[in-house]
């Protein structure tokens, strides 16, 4: 294998057919949601970056904060050769990672999966100049519609680690991540390992905080997929219609993110030949961020046919990190 692999294992359209199926499915449901995968084009990339800077925004930094004291731990637990990274955007809290395998003397592989093909080369790049001697072999794949991990090279053997960072399984609601994990076991050998981030139950006011920060960079995340669907679309949606919501729901144990029109009117979406109502008040569901406790995270990795083999947290018990194994 070269230096550099990028293997796509998505249709060229696919995100553009992805995209029109979830505005027609959710924004003709009761209530509307859409998922929150499509905040992230170029500018709402940006505005995460800068939420995750934020004095509210605590999750960024309580797991940086674990990988930090803890990396030199998972390396010596994993001793893995290739190492996964679902979701991995621009790699940044991954060097810690690869920077503690490479010191214990067994990574070869870095293979990133993201949706994002400018996001992976541009992080191979990155790594590639940093890291003499890494292989990093990108697969373009959206890790809910199945999990493809190369097989039958050398560069790619095991033992893998498979991380799965920044408190991301939250965005899935209880079944979607039952059918994550399911098929994250699916495609662990018997000497691999998964490196699960989960942030974690705290006080309601710190957690609603982080989703409505003072400065409004949230508020500007949230709408910003109003953007997306306008340029993909073509929809007539003003974001000065929309009020930003953010609210901790006790029962289900999850923040969620709304859009709350602030009057009645009519939405169209020119390439869908669709019309949707608002009414006055009406709130549109843009994300899920579940929170988690260990007996929890212990019960669902179980349930995926997986045993909770460490649990490491910041000091403040914000945010864990598990590792898990099949």
């Amino acid at each position: 294998m070269s230096r550099f692999t990028l293997t796509r294992q998505l249709p060229e359209d696919a995100t553009s057919a992805a995209l029109r199926d979830d505005v027609v499915t959710g924004m003709t449901s009761e209530p509307k949601w859409l998922p929150p995968k499509w905040f992230y084009d170029t500018r709402g990339s940006e505005l995460f970056e800068e939420i995750t800077r934020l004095p509210e925004y605590y999750p960024t930094r309580a797991e940086r904060s674990i990988l930090d004291r803890r990396a030199a731990d998972i390396a010596a637990a994993t001793g893995a050769r290739t190492l996964v990274e679902l979701g991995s955007g621009s790699s940044e809290k991954t060097r810690l990672l690869i920077n503690a395998l490479r010191d214990h003397g067994t990574l070869r592989t870095y293979v990133p999966v993201d949706v994002s093909e400018s996001a992976l080369e541009q992080a191979a790049a990155a790594l590639l100049a940093d890291y003499p001697g890494l292989g990093v072999h990108a697969l373009i794949a959206d890790f809910q519609a199945g999990l493809r991990l190369p097989v039958g090279e050398a560069e790619t053997d095991g033992p893998r680690l498979i991380a799965f960072l920044g408190g991301t399984i939250g965005n899935l609601l209880p079944a979607e991540r039952a059918e994550f994990l399911a098929a994250v076991r699916a495609a662990l050998a018997p000497d691999d390992a998964l490196l699960l981030g989960t942030d974690l139950v705290k006080d309601e006011r710190v957690l609603v905080a982080a989703y409505d920060d003072a400065a409004g960079v949230t508020a500007a995340f949230n709408k910003n997929v109003l953007a997306v669907l306008r340029r993909e679309l073509g929809a007539d949606l003003d974001p000065r219609d929309f009020d930003h919501v953010a609210v901790w729901d006790r029962e289900r144990e999850w923040i969620e993110m709304r859009l709350r029109a602030r009057t009645a009117f009519t939405a169209k979406f020119p390439a869908l030949d669709l019309a949707v109502d608002f009414a006055e008040g009406e709130e549109l569901r843009t994300e899920v961020s579940a929170k988690f406790r260990e007996a929890g995270v212990r019960k669902e990795l179980a349930a995926a046919g997986m045993r909770l083999d460490r649990w490491w947290t910041d000091p403040q018990n914000r945010f864990a990190l598990s590792l898990a194994r099949p």
